[in-house]
Protein backbone atom coordinates (compact mmCIF):
# COMPACT_ATOMS: atom_id res chain seq x y z
CA UNK A 1 0.00 0.00 0.00
CA UNK A 2 2.28 2.71 0.53
CA UNK A 3 5.97 1.99 -0.05
CA UNK A 4 9.53 3.98 0.43
CA UNK A 5 11.76 3.47 -2.28
CA UNK A 6 15.30 4.39 -1.54
CA UNK A 7 14.58 7.46 0.49
CA UNK A 8 17.58 9.82 0.87
CA UNK A 9 17.67 13.16 2.06
CA UNK A 10 20.40 15.66 2.10
CA UNK A 11 20.93 19.26 3.67
CA UNK A 12 23.53 20.41 1.83
CA UNK A 13 26.34 18.24 2.16
CA UNK A 14 24.23 16.65 5.99
CA UNK A 15 23.43 13.59 5.50
CA UNK A 16 19.97 13.58 7.00
CA UNK A 17 18.40 9.73 5.54
CA UNK A 18 19.95 7.54 3.38
CA UNK A 19 18.58 4.46 1.10
CA UNK A 20 15.89 3.65 3.40
CA UNK A 21 12.98 1.50 1.98
CA UNK A 22 10.20 -0.51 3.32
CA UNK A 23 6.73 -1.66 2.50
CA UNK A 24 3.84 -0.86 4.48
CA UNK A 25 0.81 -3.24 3.87
CA UNK A 26 -3.14 -3.14 5.25
CA UNK A 27 -3.04 -4.49 8.72
CA UNK A 28 0.53 -3.72 9.69
CA UNK A 29 1.65 -1.38 12.51
CA UNK A 30 5.42 -0.60 11.68
CA UNK A 31 7.46 0.72 14.52
CA UNK A 32 9.81 3.32 13.34
CA UNK A 33 13.05 3.34 15.76
CA UNK A 34 16.48 4.70 16.21
CA UNK A 35 17.83 7.71 18.71
CA UNK A 36 17.68 11.60 18.38
CA UNK A 37 19.10 12.15 14.77
CA UNK A 38 18.88 9.20 13.28
CA UNK A 39 16.40 10.24 10.79
CA UNK A 40 13.38 9.20 11.83
CA UNK A 41 11.38 13.07 11.68
CA UNK A 42 12.85 13.37 8.31
CA UNK A 43 11.50 10.22 7.00
CA UNK A 44 8.00 11.03 8.03
CA UNK A 45 8.26 14.31 6.77
CA UNK A 46 9.04 12.56 3.48
CA UNK A 47 6.44 9.85 3.71
CA UNK A 48 3.43 12.86 4.41
CA UNK A 49 4.77 14.87 1.58
CA UNK A 50 5.82 17.76 3.59
CA UNK A 51 9.84 17.00 2.49
CA UNK A 52 10.50 16.05 -0.91
CA UNK A 53 13.28 13.50 -1.35
CA UNK A 54 16.99 14.11 -2.32
CA UNK A 55 16.63 10.42 -4.01
CA UNK A 56 14.01 8.28 -4.40
CA UNK A 57 10.37 8.40 -4.06
CA UNK A 58 7.05 7.28 -2.02
CA UNK A 59 4.38 5.17 -3.49
CA UNK A 60 1.01 4.75 -2.83
CA UNK A 61 -1.04 1.73 -4.24
CA UNK A 62 1.73 1.92 -7.27
CA UNK A 63 1.38 5.56 -7.98
CA UNK A 64 4.37 8.75 -6.91
CA UNK A 65 2.57 10.58 -4.25
CA UNK A 66 4.07 13.96 -5.40
CA UNK A 67 1.74 13.46 -8.62
CA UNK A 68 -1.42 13.85 -6.54
CA UNK A 69 -0.56 15.00 -3.02
CA UNK A 70 -3.91 16.13 -2.62
CA UNK A 71 -5.30 12.81 -3.22
CA UNK A 72 -3.13 10.76 -1.17
CA UNK A 73 -3.37 13.44 1.91
CA UNK A 74 -7.31 12.51 1.78
CA UNK A 75 -6.14 8.55 2.75
CA UNK A 76 -3.53 9.82 5.33
CA UNK A 77 -4.02 10.46 9.06
CA UNK A 78 -0.90 12.30 10.76
CA UNK A 79 0.07 13.37 14.35
CA UNK A 80 3.05 15.09 13.98
CA UNK A 81 5.59 15.42 16.75
CA UNK A 82 5.20 18.95 17.90
CA UNK A 83 0.95 19.77 18.77
CA UNK A 84 1.51 23.56 16.85
CA UNK A 85 -1.94 23.92 17.02
CA UNK A 86 -3.48 27.36 16.14
CA UNK A 87 -4.24 28.94 19.99
CA UNK A 88 -6.90 31.35 19.27
CA UNK A 89 -9.23 29.01 17.93
CA UNK A 90 -11.29 26.45 20.28
CA UNK A 91 -10.44 22.54 19.88
CA UNK A 92 -13.79 22.40 18.20
CA UNK A 93 -13.15 24.94 15.52
CA UNK A 94 -10.09 23.55 14.66
CA UNK A 95 -11.73 19.85 14.13
CA UNK A 96 -14.15 21.83 12.00
CA UNK A 97 -11.31 23.27 9.96
CA UNK A 98 -9.57 20.06 9.69
CA UNK A 99 -13.00 18.54 8.62
CA UNK A 100 -14.20 21.15 6.13
CA UNK A 101 -10.17 20.54 4.33
CA UNK A 102 -10.79 17.23 4.30
CA UNK A 103 -13.78 18.22 2.38
CA UNK A 104 -16.04 15.54 5.06
CA UNK A 105 -19.81 16.89 4.46
CA UNK A 106 -21.09 18.83 7.26
CA UNK A 107 -24.04 16.71 8.86
CA UNK A 108 -21.22 14.01 8.88
CA UNK A 109 -18.60 15.80 10.38
CA UNK A 110 -20.81 16.94 13.45
CA UNK A 111 -21.89 14.01 14.32
CA UNK A 112 -17.97 12.49 14.00
CA UNK A 113 -16.43 15.78 16.09
CA UNK A 114 -19.04 15.56 18.76
CA UNK A 115 -18.64 11.61 19.40
CA UNK A 116 -15.33 12.25 19.20
CA UNK A 117 -14.77 14.89 21.80
CA UNK A 118 -17.08 13.53 23.80
CA UNK A 119 -14.73 9.93 23.48
CA UNK A 120 -11.37 11.58 24.08
CA UNK A 121 -12.86 13.29 27.34
CA UNK A 122 -12.63 16.71 25.50
CA UNK A 123 -16.59 17.85 25.07
CA UNK A 124 -16.77 20.07 28.54
CA UNK A 125 -13.60 22.11 26.45
CA UNK A 126 -15.00 22.17 23.39
CA UNK A 127 -15.44 25.76 23.25
CA UNK A 128 -12.19 26.68 25.22
CA UNK A 129 -9.29 27.86 22.92
CA UNK A 130 -6.31 25.62 22.85
CA UNK A 131 -3.38 28.43 24.22
CA UNK A 132 -5.09 27.17 27.48
CA UNK A 133 -5.77 23.70 26.84
CA UNK A 134 -2.58 20.99 28.63
CA UNK A 135 -0.24 19.00 26.45
CA UNK A 136 -2.24 16.14 26.99
CA UNK A 137 -5.29 17.81 25.32
CA UNK A 138 -3.75 19.50 22.22
CA UNK A 139 -2.18 15.82 21.99
CA UNK A 140 -6.14 14.23 21.88
CA UNK A 141 -7.04 17.28 19.49
CA UNK A 142 -4.22 16.27 17.02
CA UNK A 143 -5.24 12.41 17.23
CA UNK A 144 -9.09 12.94 16.76
CA UNK A 145 -7.90 15.15 13.27
CA UNK A 146 -5.99 12.03 12.33
CA UNK A 147 -8.54 9.67 12.75
CA UNK A 148 -11.96 11.60 12.17
CA UNK A 149 -11.87 10.86 8.28
CA UNK A 150 -11.13 7.16 8.67
CA UNK A 151 -8.01 7.32 7.19
CA UNK A 152 -6.20 4.15 5.17
CA UNK A 153 -2.76 4.81 6.64
CA UNK A 154 -1.74 6.35 9.79
CA UNK A 155 1.75 8.16 10.57
CA UNK A 156 1.95 8.71 14.16
CA UNK A 157 4.63 10.66 15.58
CA UNK A 158 4.99 10.15 19.19
CA UNK A 159 1.37 10.02 19.75
CA UNK A 160 1.66 9.18 23.37
CA UNK A 161 3.43 13.03 24.21
CA UNK A 162 1.46 14.01 27.38
CA UNK A 163 -1.20 11.80 27.42
CA UNK A 164 -2.37 10.25 31.15
CA UNK A 165 -2.33 6.76 31.16
CA UNK A 166 -6.09 5.83 30.66
CA UNK A 167 -5.56 7.65 27.29
CA UNK A 168 -2.49 5.82 26.43
CA UNK A 169 -3.97 2.87 27.22
CA UNK A 170 -7.76 3.63 24.79
CA UNK A 171 -4.28 4.38 22.25
CA UNK A 172 -2.75 1.24 22.38
CA UNK A 173 -5.84 -0.19 22.15
CA UNK A 174 -6.80 1.74 19.20
CA UNK A 175 -3.83 1.05 17.20
CA UNK A 176 -4.73 -2.59 17.63
CA UNK A 177 -8.53 -2.76 16.53
CA UNK A 178 -7.79 -0.40 13.90
CA UNK A 179 -5.03 -2.98 12.66
CA UNK A 180 -7.68 -6.05 12.74
CA UNK A 181 -9.87 -3.84 10.18
CA UNK A 182 -6.69 -3.70 7.61
CA UNK A 183 -5.72 -0.07 8.15
CA UNK A 184 -1.36 0.46 7.73
CA UNK A 185 0.11 2.08 11.30
CA UNK A 186 3.73 3.91 10.81
CA UNK A 187 4.63 4.37 14.36
CA UNK A 188 7.65 6.39 15.82
CA UNK A 189 8.26 5.94 19.18
CA UNK A 190 10.60 6.14 21.84
CA UNK A 191 8.73 4.54 24.24
CA UNK A 192 9.84 0.61 23.26
CA UNK A 193 7.40 -1.04 25.58
CA UNK A 194 4.74 0.31 23.68
CA UNK A 195 6.40 -0.09 20.83
CA UNK A 196 6.54 -3.78 21.27
CA UNK A 197 3.12 -4.57 22.56
CA UNK A 198 1.59 -2.72 19.41
CA UNK A 199 4.08 -3.40 16.40
CA UNK A 200 3.60 -6.12 14.38
CA UNK A 201 6.87 -5.00 12.65
CA UNK A 202 9.82 -2.88 13.51
CA UNK A 203 12.63 -1.18 10.95
CA UNK A 204 15.46 0.38 13.36
CA UNK A 205 17.40 3.32 12.12
CA UNK A 206 21.39 4.45 13.12
CA UNK A 207 22.85 7.63 11.56
CA UNK A 208 19.95 7.77 9.11
CA UNK A 209 20.31 4.39 7.59
CA UNK A 210 17.84 1.40 8.24
CA UNK A 211 20.44 -1.54 9.82
CA UNK A 212 17.60 -3.79 11.23
CA UNK A 213 14.02 -4.18 9.96
CA UNK A 214 11.58 -7.46 10.01
CA UNK A 215 8.61 -8.66 12.14
CA UNK A 216 9.23 -7.66 15.91
CA UNK A 217 10.07 -11.42 16.72
CA UNK A 218 12.65 -11.89 13.41
CA UNK A 219 14.46 -9.03 15.03
CA UNK A 220 14.50 -9.83 18.39
CA UNK A 221 15.94 -13.38 17.14
CA UNK A 222 18.27 -12.09 14.98
CA UNK A 223 20.14 -9.89 17.44
CA UNK A 224 19.40 -13.13 20.37
CA UNK A 225 17.46 -10.69 22.42
CA UNK A 226 14.58 -11.15 24.32
CA UNK A 227 13.47 -7.85 24.29
CA UNK A 228 13.28 -4.88 22.77
CA UNK A 229 15.05 -2.56 24.74
CA UNK A 230 18.20 -5.36 24.66
CA UNK A 231 17.67 -4.99 20.75
CA UNK A 232 17.76 -1.47 20.64
CA UNK A 233 20.78 -1.01 23.30
CA UNK A 234 23.12 -3.61 21.33
CA UNK A 235 22.02 -1.63 17.73
CA UNK A 236 21.77 2.14 18.38
CA UNK A 237 22.78 3.15 21.59
CA UNK A 238 26.79 3.86 21.37
CA UNK A 239 27.33 3.91 25.34
CA UNK A 240 27.01 1.55 28.42
CA UNK A 241 23.63 3.70 29.93
CA UNK A 242 24.41 1.88 33.25
CA UNK A 243 27.47 3.10 33.84
CA UNK A 244 26.27 6.55 32.32
CA UNK A 245 23.56 6.34 35.06
CA UNK A 246 26.35 5.52 38.18
CA UNK A 247 28.45 8.22 36.89
CA UNK A 248 25.21 10.97 37.09
CA UNK A 249 24.66 9.49 40.40
CA UNK A 250 29.06 9.99 41.63
CA UNK A 251 28.33 13.33 40.16
CA UNK A 252 25.14 14.61 41.92
CA UNK A 253 25.45 12.54 45.26
CA UNK A 254 27.90 13.03 47.53
CA UNK A 255 29.87 9.61 48.67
Amino acid sequence: MLEARGLSKFYGSVLAARDISFCLQPGQVVGYLGANGSGKSTTVKMLTGLLEPSDGQVVYNGQNIRNNLTAYRKRLGYVPEEANLYPYLSGEEYLDMVATLRAMPKPHKSKIISSLLHLFSLWPHRHVTMGSYSKGMRQRILLIAALMDNPDVLILDEPLSGLDVTSVLIIKNLIQALSARGKSVFYCSHILEVVEKVCSHLIILRKGQVIAQGTTSEVREHIGKSSLEGVFLQLVEERDVVQVANEIISVVVPA
